[in-house]
């Protein structure tokens, strides 16, 4: 059968992954979407596959009825599932994958998780490409800045620019685009754990607002208010997905030969956090940490965290 193609000539695509990356890539490309059919493994939970399903819906995509659906004579394959799940993902499609499709990796996983990825897709004869992810999908969408790494970025780089995403070629295999947003993540999640620890001892003590005025002094042009009054806002709606993020980067530090104390203890604030659901009241002036702050204090004391 032919493979499905947009009259632009862009890529079919299927994508494995609805969350908030899937749904922000989706939203850039509604326009014309390349995208044929989308499987999240909400779809498969009888407690979430209504509300996943509609979701899909609402985007105006097509949800697949299994992974294998979803990805069965598509071009292009983009998966965006938590780190956890990303080596599952794949093992899910490999047997409906279309012969030298793409197969965009853009779970975020330490390097040697990848290259398992890629030997299970390259044996059944795709084209595996490592992407990393490398800034928040909010509000560039699809134009999200990503680097790719591995053998086939040139068909990789082609089909991105088809797509008109923000893509950067890096030199070297499968595994380097992958270390770099491992690398980069000990810094931009630690900072959101650390800023978490720091806010939450000071409205303890009472001292939160001298602090943050001490490091407005120390570090001119930060926003240390807004700044922690986002990154609080990010810890509870996506702790447990960056901690599992956290996991991969904590292993890729290991494989380096180098203690990942740091990111362990980032882990252990970004599932804390993420394991109490909380709602994150997006209605907030963008400097009001201090609610955000004593909603989680209350959550931990309620469940004597």
């Amino acid at each position: 059968m032919a493979t499905q193609k947009n009259t632009d000539n862009r890529p079919s695509v299927a994508m494995i992954g609805f969350g908030e990356a899937g749904a922000a890539f989706a939203e850039g490309w509604k326009q014309n979407s390349p995208i044929k059919a989308v499987y999240d493994l909400l779809l498969a939970s009888g407690e979430t596959c209504s509300s996943m399903h509609n979701k899909i819906e609402a985007a105006h995509l097509h949800p697949a009825s299994s992974p294998l659906d979803a990805v069965a004579e598509k071009d292009v394959v983009f998966s965006f599932v938590t780190a956890d799940q990303a080596l599952a993902a794949t093992n899910s499609v490999l047997s409906a994958l279309q012969p030298n499709a793409l197969y965009f990796d853009c779970n975020s996983c330490a390097p040697d998780t990848k290259r398992k990825s890629a030997e299970l897709v390259e044996f059944v004869g795709v084209r595996y490409v490592d992407v990393a992810v490398m800034a928040p999908v909010h509000p560039a969408l699809h134009k999200t800045k990503v680097h790719i790494s591995g053998p086939h970025t040139d068909a990789a780089e082609t089909a991105m620019r088809a797509l008109d995403m923000d893509v950067t070629v890096l030199e070297g295999d499968v595994g380097t685009a992958s270390a770099t947003k491992m690398v980069r993540s000990i810094m931009m999640k630690g900072l959101e754990a650390l800023m978490l620890e720091c806010v939450l001892a000071g409205r303890k003590a009472g001292v939160d607002e001298l602090v943050l005025e001490s490091l407005e002094k120390t570090y001119p042009g930060f926003g240390w208010k807004a700044r922690s009054n986002y990154n609080l806002e990010r810890v509870m709606v996506h702790g447990k997905r960056r901690a599992a993020e956290m996991r991969e980067v904590a292993l890729t530090v290991e494989q380096l030969g180098l203690s990942n104390v740091m990111s362990h203890a980032t882990v252990d604030w970004q599932d804390k956090i993420g394991e109490l659901d909380l709602d994150p009241n997006y209605d907030l002036d963008k400097n009001d940490y201090q609610q955000r702050a004593d909603i989680i204090l209350q959550a931990l004391c309620d469940k004597k965290i």
